[in-house]
């Protein structure tokens, strides 16, 4: 009975977990896709002005102008190429996922990020509630994993290994497998997608597993290049079980 109830508990943990990140995803979106539009609108008028009239600016001006651009760019607006950008949003359903998803695990890359007083208040409640949750989640999923230890465990004991060895090899099972599923694939992953070399796919799974996310390598951002839908979801995914292995090893 225990167990059962054990393993309800956890598919509920699972799925109310999921369910805030999707919620929080869909607030976010609300809140902040309108005046992420107004700003794109606003940044190429401020392109095409520039265009009309940049051989007779003053210095002034062309001042104004680089600082207008540089602000656009550090709230995700680039505005080069041509108009259909603006349907692009950074709050699509996947980029919030992903938003809400550094916010909770403390990733907090910084490429996205609330703008509008309520997504800012909102991210503050949000994130008070998520990480504590998070912290829950990892740890349950972390024990999961844990008790596929024991089982190797019992099982390589009962063919008469002695316990010290058998708590070393299940060490470097899940590191090496951890290693290898967590950053050597999907750097080769990250290396097709986003066209970024061997060395720079590990060094991102890293920063960004490790959560400390100094957010120079962001997947999904580079503009002009196709990304499947549900590229960032999955990479959220990733980063979930990846962040449940680094809490699994930690107890190990």
């Amino acid at each position: 009975k225990a167990m059962c109830s054990g393993k309800l508990q956890t598919g509920l943990l699972v799925a109310g977990y999921f369910v805030y990140l999707l919620v929080g995803a869909a607030v976010f979106q609300v809140l902040e896709r309108t005046a992420e539009k107004e700003e794109k609108m606003a940044a190429a008028q401020m392109k095409e002005a520039f265009l009309q009239n940049f051989t007779h600016l003053t210095v002034a001006e062309m001042e104004q102008f680089m600082k207008n651009l540089t602000e656009a760019i550090q709230n995700g607006v680039y505005p080069v190429g041509n108009e259909s950008q603006i349907e692009d949003s950074n709050w699509d359903f996947s980029n919030s996922f992903f938003f809400a998803g550094t916010v909770v695990s403390t990733i907090g890359y910084g490429t996205l990020h609330p703008k509008t007083a309520g997504g800012q208040i909102f991210c503050v409640f949000f994130a008070l509630f998520g990480i504590p949750l998070n912290i829950v989640f990892l740890h349950r999923v972390g024990k999961m994993l844990s008790l596929l230890c024991k089982k190797l465990g019992k099982f390589l004991h009962e063919k008469g290994m002695r316990k010290k060895k058998i708590k070393f090899l299940t060490l470097l099972f899940f590191l090496t497998t951890g290693i290898l599923v967590f950053l050597c694939l999907p750097s080769v992953f990250f290396q097709i997608t986003e066209g970024w070399s061997y060395s720079e796919g590990i060094y991102f799974a890293f920063i960004t597993l490790s959560t400390i996310g100094f957010g120079d390598y962001v997947v999904g951002k580079q503009p002009g290049r196709n990304y499947f839908s549900y590229y960032r979801t999955l990479v959220a995914v990733w980063i979930l079980f990846g962040l449940a292995w680094i809490a699994l090893l930690f107890n190990l």
